[in-house]
């Protein structure tokens, strides 16, 4: 365990992946509540999955184009962000099921995401950072980024909660209530949309959806509170962040896959001690 601490204090990249995912552990533990109470756990998946457009443009607007000060991050946020207001939009303008529109969604970014990448020259290794997650990739910069994105999601929480439980447990009552349910619903797919990109920079695209969910999912075993289901979030994201930052530097492993996995193992025990 020395060593551990002993490299936290001399490699700021091991410091910052960790820092990293602790910001990250704030608002997954805060807006996973949000999406487990709402019952949109897949919305995540669209989302996560949709940002391949913008990595892929501004991937190929670097590569092919010189324009080296677009970064995929910021492409990843920009995708999450119009992918939100669509499935929003689809959702409250048109009447359709959630589930439509994040097929949908989760296809036609995808797929633009695949056209960008097969036009971009070289081999992007920061793809492959992306879907699968390399925390030690986190630069300072964008520590800070997430810093920033953790104090603007945060901060709208505050502000929004007591209306964002209203249409979270019922839209029609909080309607009848003066509850402008369409903006708040907007809002709220925006929140998630930040917490993806927070989360993959983490544990990558493909395991947003367990780390946005299922520390959400344990607390709400042992909480009905909304509030206090947001806390005890926060604080078992951020244990298996530091728990699973540690087992990976120990064993060689992939950071983001081992936090992921002690995520599910902890989500079975926390069933088996639910149903004891």
């Amino acid at each position: 365990m020395s060593t551990f601490f002993e490299a936290l204090s001399i490699n700021h990249l091991l410091l910052w992946a960790l820092l990293a995912g602790l910001a990250a552990s704030v608002v997954g533990g805060v807006v996973g509540s949000y999406v487990v109470v709402k019952r949109i756990a897949f919305i995540s998946g669209s989302i996560s999955h949709s940002v391949l457009a913008g990595i892929g443009l501004f991937l190929y607007l670097q590569r092919a184009h010189g324009i080296v000060w677009l970064s995929p991050l910021a492409g990843a946020l920009i995708a999450s962000i119009i992918s939100a207001f669509v499935i929003g939009t689809i959702h409250m303008h048109y009447r359709q099921r959630e589930d439509s529109a994040i097929a949908a969604v989760w296809s036609i970014g995808m797929a633009i995401g695949v056209l960008f990448l097969s036009l971009t020259p070289g081999f992007a290794v920061e793809l492959a950072n992306f879907l699968i997650g390399n925390i030690l990739w986190v630069s300072k910069e964008d520590l800070y980024t997430l810093l920033i994105l953790d104090a603007i999601v945060v901060a709208t929480v505050f502000l929004f909660h007591e209306k964002l439980l209203a249409i979270c447990f019922d839209e029609d009552e909080a309607r009848l209530q003066g509850v402008k349910v369409g903006p708040l619903y907007l809002m709220l797919l925006i929140l998630i949309a930040i917490t993806v990109v927070l989360l993959m920079q983490v544990v990558g695209i493909i395991l947003v959806m367990t780390m946005l969910t299922l520390p959400a999912t344990i607390a709400n075993l042992f909480t009905k509170r909304l509030s206090t289901m947001m806390g005890v979030g926060v604080l078992i994201s951020a244990v298996l962040c530091v728990i699973g930052t540690f087992a990976a530097f120990h064993l060689n492993l992939p950071v983001g896959a081992t936090i992921a996995l002690l995520a599910g193992v902890a989500y079975v025990v926390s069933l088996l001690v639910k149903g004891s």
